[in-house]
């Protein structure tokens, strides 16, 4: 009885092959993801890396021989062979905050209504609507720009701005129609979209139990949106301006149809600019000299720093915001 018993206590189970072997793969498995996954991960800055070795080689030619001369000075005579970006930066950043200073109420206005107000019938199609426009090409809104929205401007609002705020230099002067505040509405208009839906996303995720709280205290609708809901999601809120911004700062083709295209600096938002998108995008193909080339490699690699300094701002701006709130530490 003693002996077939010790026989079969010591046969192994016959699974346990089966499930070592299992374990086997499934560890074999997670290797080969562990590095598809650290592979990827390294793509990201070799990429990057790259991308900034050949636009400094590209550019190398304008940095030798204007250096830093080339962000302080505001000539761009090709013939002459003389350039100089600082009119560029500076459309580049006023068209964007003035995308901004237009999108970020509109958006986060629609953004609580259709999280706090809306009827439940129309959310889902407003937001629908809203998606469809972030799919929009650019050169489409740049189409509607030239042949509805300059149109409307020229002969509507812009003399009312003039008579209403002609005292102030940035409505004073000539309207042309294609101009820097014609940009900045146009950009606005495509950045919205994108602020709109992440804004939306980032209400919807605030926990109910925030409202709940604000109201049972004896707070209104919009008292508890302000002081319950708006504080518990604003680094998700900037997260969201920041992503306007960084489509505002890159934005080629529908700023390059209405600004204008005049490479100089004017008070007045009613005259044409350049931003440094559109600079490359119109004279790229038409450059003919080493140096004419150079130069706009010179201002795609400013264009990069810009983009890479403005959201690095941002970032320590939202970092500074959401320091000491649990959610907007979460959030980070």
């Amino acid at each position: 009885m003693t002996a077939p018993a010790a026989l079969n206590t010591a046969r192994p189970p016959a699974h346990e092959p089966a499930a070592g072997v299992s374990l086997e793969r499934q560890s074999n498995g997670d290797r080969v993801f562990r590095v598809v996954l650290t592979l990827a991960a390294i793509a990201i800055p070799v990429l990057l890396a790259f991308l900034v070795f050949e636009l400094w080689s590209g550019a190398r030619l304008a940095i030798d021989r204007f250096g830093l001369g080339f962000i302080t000075t505001s000539a761009w005579d090709p013939v002459a062979e003389n350039f100089g970006a600082v009119p560029l930066v500076f459309g580049t950043l006023l068209s964007s905050f003035l995308a901004l200073l237009i999108a970020v109420p509109l958006s986060l206005g629609v953004a609580i209504f259709l999280t706090e107000f809306a009827p439940m019938r129309i959310r889902q199609p407003v937001a629908f609507v809203i998606g469809l426009l972030a799919a929009i090409p650019s050169v489409v809104y740049g189409l509607w720009g030239i042949f509805v929205l300059i149109p409307l401007l020229r002969t509507t609002v812009f003399p009312f701005l003039e008579r209403l705020l002609g005292f102030l230099p940035f409505f004073e002067g000539p309207i042309y129609g294609p101009s820097m505040l014609t940009a900045g509405i146009i950009l606005a208009i495509m950045v919205m979209p994108y602020i709109m839906s992440v804004a939306r996303e980032v209400l919807v995720a605030v926990p109910n139990s925030q409202r709940e709280a604000a109201l049972a205290l004896g707070a209104t609708r919009w008292e508890a949106v302000r002081t319950a809901v708006l504080p518990y999601a604003r680094s998700g809120i900037f997260g969201a301006i920041i992503l306007g911004l960084g489509r505002a700062l890159g934005e080629t083709m529908a700023v390059t149809m209405v600004i204008g295209n005049r490479h100089e600096i004017s008070a007045s938002l009613f005259a044409p600019g350049y931003t440094m998108a559109a600079a490359i995008a119109n004279e790229f193909s038409e450059a003919v000299g080493d140096l004419h080339l150079a130069a706009l490699a010179y201002v795609a690699l400013l264009l990069f720093a810009v983009t890479v300094i403005v959201n690095a701002v941002a970032r320590l701006l939202i970092w500074r915001v959401a320091r000491g709130s649990a959610a907007g530490s979460k959030a980070i």
